[in-house]
């Protein structure tokens, strides 16, 4: 395939779910076995364990298998630029310590993105998504997207929440394992509890841009993500009819990531700038 060839999306997402389902049940084989290395990352809380790096490298190993000419962005290291066009964006475990702790709410995230060169976000270049997958384990989901083609949990299609009053709303979030930024995401959950319906924190960013997808919550909002986090899951919400942007209405980046019903984003980021996200 040569950087003009169209990508055959379908195709894309029957490979990313075949390879996602091994990382899965690489996953679960995993739960029970004594932890061998578990070190930190970005800091005390920031955890990567050698399943981490076992899926990563079980993922990698196997999309260059069947294409040898993609490049890869992984969580855990894995980067090559590719001469296709395409780039798999991988996070191979999403809720590590939910893992560790044998906690639900950890699952595979995968997605396919056709490259832009004059795009860069957080230092990272990236592109169009093209499809996403993402698998949870323990409840044995898969959800799947292929750009234009709409969302499914388990083959089946879904759709984003109907809710257009944020008072009504079911919000999920995440936090910083920076300490003084997770202070500082907590005052502004703190300035909006009484906002919305209730909050929920699940653990997995994959996995709360899926629950917007399918209905499970009404919306997401999270500050400091990185691409491999959000790139799987904000195509399966697109698709599935959610709105999926930053603060200030431009794409979802680094720097805040918002997924809502098109009726309740308005709303919703007004809450969360009078709450101090774009300072927090």
């Amino acid at each position: 395939m040569t950087t003009s060839d169209p990508p055959d999306l379908p195709e894309l997402a029957d490979l990313a779910e075949r390879v996602g389902r091994q990382a899965a049940s690489l996953l679960l084989a995993g739960l029970d076995r004594e932890r061998t290395s578990v070190s930190t990352k970005s800091s005390g809380t920031d955890m990567v364990t050698e399943i981490d790096r076992a899926s990563e490298q079980l993922i990698v190993d196997a999309l260059l298998a069947a294409r040898p000419d993609d490049g890869i962005l992984g969580e855990e290291g894995a980067s090559r630029p590719g001469t296709s066009g395409i780039r798999w964006v991988i996070d191979p475990l999403d809720g590590t310590t939910n893992y560790l702790y044998r906690h639900p709410g950890f699952s595979v995230s995968i997605a396919a993105e056709r490259l832009d060169p004059s795009t860069v976000d957080d230092g990272v270049q990236s592109g169009e998504l093209l499809v996403g997958v993402v698998i949870d384990p323990v409840l044995d989901d898969v959800f799947r997207a292929a750009r234009g083609a709409g969302s499914t949990r388990n083959g089946r299609p879904i759709r984003c929440s109907t809710v257009t009053d944020l008072g009504q709303a079911l919000l999920a979030t995440g936090f910083s394992y920076d300490p003084e930024r997770r202070a500082r995401q907590a005052g502004v959950i703190a300035g909006m509890i009484d906002r919305v319906r209730d909050i929920r924190r699940v653990g997995s960013a994959a996995l709360d841009l899926c629950s917007v997808a399918c209905g499970r919550v009404d919306a997401y909002a999270e500050l400091g993500l990185k691409p491999w986090d959000m790139a799987a899951g904000t195509l399966i919400a697109r698709e599935a009819g959610a709105r999926v942007q930053n603060l200030h209405g431009g794409p979802p980046s680094s720097l805040s990531v918002i997924a809502a019903p098109p009726a309740l984003m308005e709303a919703l980021v007004a809450t969360l700038l009078a709450a101090g996200a774009d300072r927090a």
